[in-house]
């Protein structure tokens, strides 16, 4: 028989709207009164046995240094929704902030809840952030995210091979000296990115200047107020730079050219991502495009999968990107 919320209510004593947001882990319930409600939810067998309707999208958010402002995730979140639509899922937005004193209890609500599966925005987890979704009672997948450490199902952007193409166009366009700028909030996909470029740069026997490795804001223009100021000390510069997305690109090229350089003529610029104002940038950013909303899409899908079939493996899955190639680079030969 199905176990309503009002019937938790009455047991527990809690109006029927606190249940619900302890159950769909909702910020403002204190710990008691949610640990009561999961006592008696679990007691009466709540939603255990019963088919999941429902996808919870748990946006997780360190410090917003990516995702706050993102033109990356509206359409990756466009994605899911769109795939849970047509397959018959609710989809239920929840934001973690774990800078929150309240956001491991949160989490913990989250992962005890079985009712909802879980598309993880992983982003901007670290490491040691993974292991508070360890044995989740829910199905989870993370979404632009992996753990070294912990076994998720993942869907993630193939960062390295991306970073690999990116830096192997500027080598073929005859580019020898070649610079890597980062964001200073080393997120795992910026730290496999790295491994892209300097790969490359081993493969084809090209020096890894430490001079040339910049780290610069994550925000627009707090990359340009970085990049001014390292452009400040008037320092050799490389004929060409990898960028770890078209964000930070985009604030770097501002402080070059308000220097006095001229892109693509004194440095060429690749970025990663794609979005929208790389094309109206001056020049247009040449740049990797990441499959946003399929990644959303995939992510779903898996996930409904997974639910079906007790008995699936855990994988990675590795989206893979295309290259595009507009005018912030010159060819060299």
């Amino acid at each position: 028989m199905k176990v309503s919320i009002r019937k938790i209510s009455e047991l527990t004593g809690f109006s029927p709207a606190t249940v619900s947001n302890a159950l769909n882990g909702k910020k403002g319930v204190n710990r008691k009164t949610a640990e009561k409600i999961f006592e008696v939810a679990e007691q009466l067998g709540y939603n255990l046995n019963e088919k999941i309707t429902k996808i919870r999208f748990l946006i997780f958010r360190r410090n917003g240094l990516i995702i706050d402002d993102s033109a990356f995730h509206p359409a990756v979140i466009e994605g899911v929704e769109k795939q849970a639509k047509e397959m018959g899922y609710e989809t239920v937005f929840t934001y973690v902030d774990i800078n929150d004193p309240e956001s491991y209890f949160q989490i913990k609500n989250i992962v005890q809840d079985s009712s909802a599966a879980v598309v993880l925005l992983g982003t901007e987890m670290m490491e040691e952030d993974f292991q508070l979704f360890e044995n989740a009672k829910c199905h989870i997948i993370l979404l632009d995210g992996w753990s070294d450490t912990y076994f998720f199902d993942a869907v993630l952007i193939s960062n390295t091979d991306a970073a690999c193409r990116a830096v192997e166009y500027l080598i073929q366009k005859g580019h020898e000296k070649i610079g890597y700028i980062g964001g200073d909030f080393r997120i795992q996909a910026f730290k496999y990115r790295e491994i892209g470029y300097r790969r490359m740069m081993e493969k084809y026997s090209l020096p890894i200047e430490n001079k040339y490795r910049i780290l610069v804001g994550t925000k627009i223009d707090t990359a340009y107020e970085k990049m001014k100021d390292y452009l400040s000390r008037d320092r050799e510069m490389p004929t060409a730079f990898f960028v770890d997305n078209d964000t930070i690109a985009i604030g770097v090229m501002r402080a070059l050219q308000e220097k006095g350089y001229k892109i693509p003529e004194d440095i060429s610029i690749v970025g990663f991502d794609d979005l929208n104002f790389g094309l109206v940038s001056n020049p247009p950013l040449t740049t990797v495009h990441v499959y946003k909303r399929e990644m959303g899409e995939i992510a779903v899908r898996e996930l409904a999968e997974a639910m079906n079939n007790k008995n699936k493996m855990k994988c990675k899955i590795q989206v893979c990107t295309e290259f595009v190639e507009r005018g912030s680079v010159k060819t060299m030969k």
